[in-house]
């Protein structure tokens, strides 16, 4: 895979190089990766994610299963209590108006049974590290249990809980990702950005 020299290559890092067989793309975001699997033509491209970039250009790439796009993700902080379930749920609200998450997420304050609630924070699977970041660097910490990854979310959607309160968590990169005509015009491009 012969990558194209950048400009300011640590712009680059957290986007995606996409293989598509004949040439590559560099700079996707996450979602027009995504639209990218879908389609038909390109569903078995080669994915990867820029984890770092030096200002040499030396990229180091990260494979992306192309299966992650297609999951959701998550972090399930338990509790017994109800109103250390909706702290927890504030707090994190609060902490998404100060600075928004890395992606769109969604968040669930729910009953198990009643002595059993949970936070659900539940966002796309490409998204798994940014979103561990985002909590870890605002320092957010529960008292109970907490589990994470595409099977909590499966687990969680299984058990069904009562919702008793959500809230619609908006990212903070929402609105430059291409779609459509506009997207699949630009792929035979070597820099995507």
């Amino acid at each position: 895979m012969k990558l194209p020299k950048l400009n300011n290559p640590d712009r680059y890092q957290g986007l995606y190089i996409f293989d598509f067989g004949d040439h590559v793309g560099v700079g996707f975001t996450a979602e027009e990766v995504a639209e990218l699997l879908e389609s038909e033509r390109y569903h078995e491209g080669k994915v990867y994610k820029i984890h770092r970039a030096r200002p040499d250009g030396q990229l180091e790439l990260k494979g992306v299963p192309n299966e992650t796009f297609q999951l959701e993700s998550g972090m399930i902080f338990y509790s017994t209590l109800a109103e250390t379930g909706q702290g927890d749920f504030k707090r994190l609200v609060d902490i998404a108006i100060e600075a928004a998450p890395p992606c769109r997420a969604k968040l669930h304050l729910v009953r198990y049974s009643n002595d059993r609630f949970a936070v659900a924070l539940i966002y796309p699977g490409e998204y798994e590290d940014e979103m561990s970041v985002w909590l870890s660097d605002r320092a957010y910490q529960t008292a109970g249990a907490a589990e994470g990854g595409t099977g909590a979310v499966e687990r969680y959607y299984q058990a069904a809980p009562e919702i008793l309160d959500r809230h619609q968590l908006f990212g903070a990169g929402e609105g430059i990702s291409r779609t459509g005509d506009e997207l699949l015009g630009s792929l035979r491009q070597a820099v995507q950005r």
